[in-house]
């Protein structure tokens, strides 16, 4: 008999043989791990306190809506066909999302640096590109839940009309990510928190205002038409209201092509920012 068979009549191991173990396997990270962590970390950052992040820029836009249309309407058409309320609810549904944007990543990256925790976004191995896509992708969260916000709440009191859905949210996507991106700049440039207000009041703040958010630019004198143009905010807006009502100040084309070549000039700059480690590593 072989000496296999001596157990039950099945093969066993020969003497000295022990059972071999199989290796330990450690699966390896998706590449796309850190840069899911960091923009859920994001995510909750701004959701967790959606009354302050959310709740208000809706209200101060519903606000916005109840005094202008009260005051106004019956009394200005801005496009023919078009009621005054109508014509502001896209107007302040954009500048909600846009200003929006630009405070959830400049306020995220302003807070890591006065209380030192970008450490902790720094030290893991995260690229720039993760880096700036999770910081992005988190701005353009907050503007677009805003903006859906607004809606939701001026849906009540207004009736609006749809002609090109897709361009709205084209430029809704597109405006957002620029924001989102000058966002990342000023949190990194900014030391202080005056400093970050200064590019919040001072920039931010005026050319939403002045973008045409209350009125078409054609209802301006010529110099302020001209000084319309070199905003570029308003491309944002303009076109962005095309999309309900299928009429703008420019063509929409042009505003597509300003917004979209806006966002890969930025987006070139800052990815240039954080590969140089600038203001970031010290």
């Amino acid at each position: 008999m072989r000496r296999e068979e001596k157990v039950a009549g099945k093969p066993g191991p020969l003497p000295g043989e022990g059972r071999r173990r199989e290796p330990l396997l450690t699966p390896h990270p998706s590449p796309l791990t850190g840069f899911y962590t960091l923009f859920h970390k994001e995510w909750l950052r701004f959701w967790k306190v959606s009354v302050q992040t959310i709740l208000a820029p809706v209200l101060t836009a519903l606000l916005f809506l109840l005094v202008f249309a009260h005051t106004l309407r019956g009394q200005l058409e801005v496009f023919p066909g078009v009621d005054y309320a109508a014509f502001l609810v896209p107007g302040l549904a954009m500048m909600s999302v846009l200003q929006n944007a630009f405070a959830n990543s400049s306020s995220s990256l302003m807070q890591s640096k006065m209380t030192g925790n970008i450490v902790f976004v720094l030290l893991p191995p995260l690229s720039h590109r993760e880096f700036f896509g999770a910081y992005l992708l988190a701005a353009v969260a907050r503007g677009l839940v805003v903006g859906t916000g607004v809606f939701a709440v001026t849906a009540w009191f207004v009736d609006l009309r749809y002609e090109h859905p897709v361009w709205a949210i084209a430029f809704a996507a597109a405006s957002s990510g620029v924001l989102g991106v000058l966002g990342i700049i000023a949190g990194i440039y900014s030391d202080k928190v005056d400093e970050l207000a200064a590019f919040q009041n001072f920039i931010i703040l005026p050319l939403t205002f002045l973008s045409g958010v209350f009125y078409s630019i054609y209802s301006l004198p010529p110099l302020w038409q001209w000084l319309s143009h070199l905003n570029p905010i308003f491309y944002m807006v303009d076109g962005f209201r095309y999309g309900f009502f299928g009429v703008s100040d420019v063509s929409p084309w042009l505003s597509l092509a300003f917004v979209g070549s806006s966002f890969f000039a930025l987006s070139f700059f800052t990815l240039w920012l954080l590969r140089t480690g600038y203001k970031l590593r010290r």
